[in-house]
């Protein structure tokens, strides 16, 4: 059975009109609580911006996700779907678990399956936006927001969002997992410098799990990831290039909270079995944040100082050195990002 794909533009459609809609909506509410970002220190904006941008992402996926549940209980209510099993193969008293093969039947089929794992997944969304928007207000430590992120990474993997590979072992797979999630939010925490750059590597992420998924069947893995698609697009205007609204620390903690998710719920390997090299698929789509944060941190190590502590060594700030403007350098790390997640087909 496939999904069909204007259900996917439709997911597309409704997060880009949610996360636009409301955002601003959002910096109002950012103004009133003081929760902008002021120009001062390595910063190069010369005035108080709002930090909606985490906030209109959220929204941008909520709303849809939240319509389409509602809408699916109705049509249920209304007209229970008909069984297609033969005759004595369902239990009585009880649905038919095969689904009928339409959008809404597929959908019914696939929440009610993962129905938990949905939940936890936003709600971990929600947990690191709520962080992130903490440490924009109160500029919690290093050690608090560590935590933070530890405890919502935990509970995702207790839900069933984990990374196995080849080893059969829980404890593993909890520590690879936790790991995992922590090292992408915080790549994507050092690559918000400057004015669309952690967004658009975020909508080139989200796009490149979507074809994966989507070509693979997986249709809720690429709902989610269309879902983030669009709702980074619909945000993109603000952030680009000129910026009236910033993602934040809630921003970029929910984008890449939301990339790292998305290279977990593909299973690459029996996706493109025996073509074992697939796993490194989410690598590729990565790699532009991954590599940028390898080489900060080494050169902070080197330079005797903590690894959180921010400075101007990224990879936007030297192409800036080198003579581009911050603009061409946001673009040429897009296109970067583009090329090497484009290669992630190939596995």
């Amino acid at each position: 059975m496939t999904f069909p794909a204007n259900a996917y533009l439709l997911a597309c459609a409704a997060a880009f009109l949610a996360a636009a809609g409301s955002l601003p909506l959002w910096r109002g509410w950012c103004w009133r609580l003081g929760l902008v970002d002021e120009p001062g220190h390595r910063k190069i904006h010369d005035r108080a911006v709002p930090l909606a941008g985490g906030l209109a992402v959220m929204t941008g996926m909520l709303v849809p996700t939240l319509v389409a549940c509602v809408a699916l209980w109705v049509q249920s209510e209304l007209k229970p779907s008909k069984s297609r099993e033969p005759a004595g193969l369902t239990q009585p008293g009880l649905k038919s678990s095969v689904p009928d093969g339409s959008a809404a039947g597929l959908l019914r089929h696939g929440l009610n399956r993962r129905a938990l794992e949905l939940a936890a997944i936003l709600a971990g969304a929600a947990g690191m936006l709520l962080l992130g928007l903490l440490d924009d207000k109160h500029d919690l430590s290093a050690g608090s927001k560590f935590a933070g992120q530890v405890l919502i990474a935990a509970i995702v993997a207790a839900a069933g969002v984990r990374i196995t590979l080849f080893v059969p072992n829980l404890l593993f797979s909890y520590a690879i997992t936790i790991l995992w999630i922590l090292t992408i939010i915080n790549a994507f925490n050092f690559m918000d410098n400057m004015n669309g750059l952690c967004t658009g590597l975020g909508i080139i992420g989200a796009w490149n799990f979507a074809l994966i998924a989507s070509a693979e069947g997986q249709y809720l893995v690429a709902l989610l990831a269309f879902l983030a698609f669009g709702a980074l697009l619909g945000f993109l205007p603000y952030n680009f290039p000129r910026a009236r609204a910033f993602l934040g620390d809630s921003g970029s903690h929910l984008v890449g909270y939301l990339l790292a998710v998305l290279a977990i719920l593909p299973h690459f390997y029996t996706f493109y079995h025996p073509r074992r090299w697939a796993v490194f698929a989410p690598l590729l789509v990565l790699a532009v944040p991954l590599l940028d944060l390898c080489w900060v941190v080494l050169l902070r190590w080197r330079l005797g100082r903590p690894f959180y502590q921010g400075d101007t060594n990224h990879l936007s700030h030297r192409l800036v050195r080198l003579g581009l403007t911050p603009t061409r350098a946001v673009l040429v790390i897009w296109l970067a990002a583009a090329a090497l997640g484009g290669l992630a087909s190939l596995f």
